[in-house]
């Protein structure tokens, strides 16, 4: 097939810059473990798990035959008072590598909508307990929870939310966590714990008793990789619980083995009272997100409702739709029986240091990085993103997928992908890298 401007036209695609990309179209047309290939047949390696959903690499049978099966059993069921065998059986296998005491799954389609379900959960929690003043929601700059209007309020990032004017009220934002003194700094950075005080100066401005939640990445992932210094979690967890506020981790994408661990509230010892998780769940391969809540925000909710009635009004038609359902379970099980936490962890050292040699190019400002996660900034060249968004294309044609917000590139591969790999990947960014020298 022939692909070209007229072609494609139909097709409004998300966060692109469409008349370009139609004019010049970068197409992949199949994938299998780290490897991509385009509509010319070039291989391009992927550096960044798709959009870090593909963790356990791409083209992987036994997912596309479970969803299959599932379809041919049952394509669909209602998910309003009426359910199916393979949602729970997904949320007790989702629920066995949660935290302590965090219990129970909710299911969305996504992480933009896991965030919107997570603002109404804080609410609905509030309310059953006779705090129903609680409406103010605390965020942070540079922070990115989603596209649906309510992770739009939320976001701290000023591309995400300038056009679109009818967001929530009562949302404050803490300042981000990236300070210049821990440039180059693998791992959770020595400064910046004190930056959690915001949230305690917003108790003192507003009261605390006006406060639903606080939303925060554990490492802001799509603004960068911002890794959340040391102490500072734990901080945010003393205020919250001070004040009776509600902490939500967003973990769409640390969770599901990022960190070499399950979730990114294991790998710093800070368990939130909701996360919001997507992405990795079904290896990307069907649309799923999920808000895990400990038990005592879920019985609240429940025991506020009579016998019998419902108790909490909301949800989705294709919410634990069976293919997603299927889909999670055979990633899970994928997980469990390649060991591939334990993977990421033991390559963790690898990556990092693979790409943490970049900081000699010249136009490479800062490296961040834990685990399998790591954010290379680029110095802006015209004007700010330009320089960026010239590399990824450019990143493409010499043979590697990088997803960049920016100036900033966020480099997170399978983590089935090998040292060799690893070692090819960096190669490619510096040959990259290096065409962009000031």
């Amino acid at each position: 097939m022939q692909y070209t401007a007229n072609t494609l036209e139909n097709h409004w695609m998300p966060f692109s810059a469409n008349r370009e990309f139609k004019e010049s179209p970068r197409l992949v047309v199949k994938s299998k473990g780290v490897e991509l290939w385009d509509h010319h047949g070039n291989r391009i390696l992927d550096g960044s798990s798709g959009l870090f959903c593909v963790a356990a690499g791409h083209g992987r049978t036994e997912i596309a035959e479970a969803v299959h099966a599932a379809l041919l059993q049952n394509d669909y069921t209602a998910p309003f008072n009426l359910g199916q065998p393979s949602s729970f059986e997904l949320a007790r296998m989702i629920t066995a590598i949660t935290p302590e005491d965090i219990n129970h799954v909710f299911f969305a389609n996504s992480g933009s909508e896991a965030i919107d379900t997570a603002i109404k959960i804080c609410m609905a929690y509030h309310r059953a307990r006779g705090e129903g003043q609680r409406t103010r929601f605390v965020s942070r700059e540079r922070a990115y929870h989603g596209v649906n209007i309510g992770g739009v309020s939320l976001s701290g990032m000023v591309k995400n939310r300038e056009t679109f004017s009818g967001v929530m009220p009562n949302v404050v934002c803490m300042r981000h966590t990236w300070l210049d003194g821990n440039r180059f700094t693998p791992g959770q950075p020595e400064n910046g714990a004190e930056l959690a005080e915001d949230l305690q100066r917003f108790v003192d401005t507003y009261g605390g008793a006006t406060i639903a939640a606080c939303f925060v990445e554990p490492i802001a992932g799509s603004t960068g990789t911002l890794v959340a210094p040391k102490g500072y979690l734990e901080r945010l967890r003393e205020i919250c619980d001070a004040n009776g506020i509600l902490l939500v981790f967003d973990e769409v994408i640390c969770g599901f083995g990022r960190l070499g661990v399950p979730f990114a509230s294991q790998a710093f010892g800070v368990t939130p009272d909701i996360m919001t998780m997507a992405k990795a769940m079904t290896n990307g391969a069907q649309p799923m997100g999920g808000i895990a809540v400990k038990d005592e925000v879920y019985d609240t909710i429940m025991n506020s409702a009579p016998e019998g009635a419902i108790e909490f009004f909301h949800g989705y038609t294709y919410s634990a739709h069976p293919a997603a359902c299927a889909a999670g379970i055979a990633t899970q099980k994928i997980y469990q029986d390649e060991k591939l936490f334990d993977r990421a962890a033991e390559m963790s050292d690898y990556f990092l240091d693979a790409v943490f040699a970049l900081q000699d190019i010249d136009i490479v400002t800062d490296i961040r990085g834990y685990g399998m996660l790591t954010g290379i900034d680029i110095a802006p060249g015209a004007a700010p993103g330009v320089r960026g968004t010239k590399i990824q294309k450019q990143l493409f044609h010499n043979g590697m997928h990088v997803k960049f917000t920016g100036d900033a590139g966020i480099v997170a591969p399978p983590f089935i992908t090998e040292r060799g790999e690893i070692d090819e990947m960096c190669a490619i960014l510096r040959t990259t890298l290096e065409e962009f020298k000031d």
